[in-house]
């Protein structure tokens, strides 16, 4: 694990969230999620040990999601190529590299919940 921050939150209840929890579990085999962060920041702190919890809940397999911790500049692998500017940034990809959603900090829903919606709409439009 790169971000501690991406450690499972054991207060988080799946229960609350099973429509979220669905969603991301109907797609675990077919995308991947990049998380940008940093233990340092308070956003990250904030918002990824819950979306952590998620997409253990979901059972996404760890080689679906690849940690990429920044330095304070936000500086770090990826973050050009991605174009992130701010932090926590959450990409998710199909396996085509495809971008499916993205969250990005300072969202009005959680990352989990504003993800999982996105990932739906996407995925209905192509379907």
């Amino acid at each position: 694990m790169t971000l501690e921050t991406m450690r499972p939150n054991p207060t988080w209840d799946s229960a609350s969230y099973e429509d979220t929890v669905d969603t991301l579990a109907a797609h675990r085999d077919d995308l991947t999620y990049l998380v940008w962060g940093g233990d340092w920041c308070k956003d990250c702190r904030a918002l990824l040990p819950d979306f952590g919890a998620a997409l253990e809940a979901a059972d996404i397999p760890e080689n679906r999601i690849e940690e990429l911790a920044v330095d304070t500049d936000k500086e770090g692998p990826k973050v050009d190529a991605y174009d992130v500017e701010y932090i926590p940034t959450i990409v998710v990809e199909a396996d085509d590299g495809t971008e499916v959603a993205r969250f990005v900090e300072s969202e009005a829903l959680p990352p989990a919940v504003f993800i999982a919606e996105e990932i739906e709409a996407a995925l209905e439009t192509t379907n």
